[in-house]
């Protein structure tokens, strides 16, 4: 009974304290919000310009949602929109993934909250609410892997103090990735728990379900979500081929993600890019190799050799799975991000602007040095190779003991030492250094990667067979190795702890109290002139960025978007961008014209943009494009006969004021009516 009683009171305080770190991590990010937006003393238009980019077009789109008659009106509003992008009809719930806003608009209306709260604050609390769930999550995921809550409490330190590097809540709150990593996060909570050895048919039931419905609710909510879980399925498959864990088990979670894929593809208006994701193509594999799988005699030389044939057998299908459902399913081939990772990789050298565009962005670019420094500073990164290092070599020491006859032990002990037979270890190993390795070429997938770095640093430190793991290969006698495990795997956190609580927790209530302004008045200018003096019908041409902007706070329609998943707009961004180059007055009239836009707006930013990297302003990205500029052995070689455009316009000489007339301007803006008929003036 008193067993019993102190189980129960661990798993109390352990759920007390998971809650409690997601609940004051939520508030800490609303508190942080607030005090560097000032966000409840302005006005709706000015919290409206602090989203920017993408970011605004989610939530103009939230907005229409609650301005609709009806939710069935609305959602048929935004599957058919004709009113965002000129002479386009997009459908805007599968291109954009808005199914974070359908939610939210329905929850708003549906709870009374717009009695209580603005829409705005309900929104931003909604996301909040989602990274206290995430928070959560990863502290129950490194809580199961090392047996006490205290390493998910030093996980979600590790995770605040580096959120820099762990989560971009703080830049941009409508990201898809912020709505959807907090569901991956509790999906990876529960395969934790039901991949564990010693769990009961009532808790593999309990994380069976909630993996099923954690999963399919990721895929709903972000467009490259089934990329993650391929990465994934990769690592169950290699966990399965190294008969690490009991087959039956795994193959539930394929039928998970066939179940979610399909479900998916038929509530995501028949979503073709699901059924040619390589997901689908390893998933189909794998159950048609265990079909085909042959029975022999375990640890034999036959099923030994078996096994590789089996592993080349699902690369195999894998491959040629996807080659022909992208034959025989019509799709859009994301062409550009193939030619990207080409041009990334140094197999091709390209001209083309969105593609050096998108290779100048720093997201897309290698970790910078200051990155690496950052979790150093934190003492996440060392400790963290230290655990990786010790699992990967355990898990090593397992596989060449099953490799010469030797059957794993149904249950391990403390004494034992070898944590590398525990399946839901060898997992986190495995997923970690394949989400590690694409990080390291892509700056932007860090945001994948260092959460379950602070997890698995975490629960490597905090657990006991860890240093009995080392202690054994240490052989060490003067003290008794058991003792000592139990007493570092208290003691090295409390340290940890202690020192992230003396340097970092000043610096977090610093955050806290500092008022941090957003003063835009050159935007907040040129949205209320675009609201009171230009026509409803007119659409207005300028930056991605900046039409995003626009299309939120003042409804109007624009040529372009701050999109990158679709062929037509990247162009569109391209030739819009053409305002920027060394044209002719006359051809980018015929650009614009083609768009039927009525407005044009210049940004003074962009036209005397002094970028830090050579060659990645926009200016010059188009001047190569355009082969007016080409760098030759440290020479800049000029072919343009024309001036800047945007430096011309603003001259207001012929023939540029016979297309273009200059209705406003500020500091930063330069709007120009664009005439519907030419006067040539000499």
């Amino acid at each position: 009974m008193n067993v019993l009683f102190q189980r129960f009171a661990k798993i109390f305080i352990g759920c007390l304290a998971a809650v409690t770190s997601g609940m004051m991590y939520a508030l800490y990010l609303s508190a942080y919000h607030e005090r560097k937006f000032w966000f409840s003393n302005r006005q709706e238009l000015e919290r409206e310009i602090t989203f920017q980019g993408d970011s605004a077009i989610y939530y103009s789109y939230y907005k229409d949602m609650l301005k609709a008659p009806s939710f069935e009106r609305g959602v048929y509003e935004l599957t058919h929109n004709n009113n965002t992008v000129s002479l386009k009809t997009i459908n805007a719930v599968q291109q954009m993934s808005l199914y974070p806003e359908l939610i939210a608009s329905v929850l708003y209306q549906a709870t009374g909250s717009n009695e209580i709260i603005e829409p705005v604050y309900f929104y931003i609390g909604i996301v909040f609410g989602l990274q206290g769930i995430y928070v959560a999550a990863l502290f129950v995921t490194s809580w199961l892997m090392s047996g006490t809550w205290l390493a998910g409490m030093l996980t979600v330190s590790w995770f605040i103090i580096n959120r820099v590097d762990t989560t971009r809540i703080e830049n941009s709150i409508p990201l898809r990735e912020n709505w959807a990593l907090p569901y991956f996060a509790c999906q990876v909570a529960a395969l934790t728990g039901y991949l564990k050895s010693n769990l009961n048919t009532y808790g593999e039931r309990f994380c069976y379900l909630l993996m099923s419905a954690s999963t399919y609710t990721f895929m709903m909510m972000w467009e490259y979500s089934h990329y993650l879980l391929f990465l994934q399925a990769i690592s169950l498959f290699l966990l399965d081929s190294f008969s690490l864990e009991r087959s039956d088990k795994v193959h539930e979670v394929y039928k998970i993600y066939i179940f979610s894929l399909f479900l998916g593809y038929l509530l995501q208006f028949e979503n073709s890019a699901l059924l040619v994701s390589p997901l689908l193509s390893l998933v189909v594999a794998l159950m048609l190799v265990k079909c085909l799988q042959l029975n022999a005699k375990k640890e034999t030389l036959v099923a030994k050799i078996m096994k590789v044939i089996n592993f080349y057998l699902v690369c195999t299908l894998t491959v040629t799975l996807n080659i022909v459902m992208k034959i025989f399913v019509p799709h859009e081939e994301n062409g550009h991000m193939l030619k990207f990772l080409e041009v990334k990789f140094g197999l091709n050298m390209t001209k083309n602007f969105t593609l050096n565009w998108l290779l100048c962005q720093k997201s897309l670019q290698a970790p910078s040095q200051e990155f690496f420094l950052r979790l150093t500073q934190s003492s996440l990164l060392p400790f963290y190779i230290l655990v990786l290092i010790i699992c990967f070599l355990s898990m090593m020491q397992v596989i060449f003991r099953r490799n010469n006859g030797k059957s794993l032990k149904e249950t391990v002990t403390l004494e034992d030492g070898r944590i590398g037979e525990r399946p839901e270890i060898i997992y986190h190993v495995i997923h970690t250094i394949l989400l590690g390795s694409l990080a390291m070429v892509i700056e932007g997938l860090k945001y994948l990667w260092t959460p379950y770095v602070c997890m698995l640093a975490a629960s490597g430190v905090c657990s006991s067979e860890l240093w009995m793991t080392l202690f054994k290969w240490l052989r060490l006698r003067t003290i008794h190795p058991v003792l000592l495990a139990l007493i570092l795997s208290m003691a090295v956190p409390t340290i940890i702890g202690l020192s992230l609580w003396k340097e970092f927790f000043p610096r977090l209530m610093t955050e806290l109290t500092e008022l941090q302004e957003f003063y835009d008045p050159d935007t907040v200018e040129l949205m209320t002139w675009i609201k009171r003096q230009a026509p409803v019908a007119a659409v207005f041409a300028g930056s991605p960025q900046l039409m995003g902007v626009i299309k939120l706070c003042t409804g109007w329609m624009v040529t372009s978007l701050p999109l990158y998943n679709d062929e037509d707009l990247l162009k569109r961004n391209e030739n819009i961008y053409q305002i920027y180059s060394k044209r002719s007055a006359e051809d980018v009239y015929k650009i614009l014209t083609s768009y039927k836009a009525n407005y044009l707006i210049v940004e003074d930013a962009i036209c005397n943009e002094v970028g830090t990297m050579r060659g990645c302003r926009v200016k010059d990205l188009l001047d190569i494009a355009n082969g007016h500029v080409v760098y030759e052995e440290g020479d800049r070689l000029t072919y343009s006969k024309y001036g800047r455009f945007c430096h011309e316009v603003k001259i207001n000489y012929s023939p540029y004021v016979n297309y273009f007339t200059r209705v406003y301007w500020n500091r930063s803006y330069f709007v120009y009516k664009i005439n519907t008929v030419i006067s040539f003036q000499s």
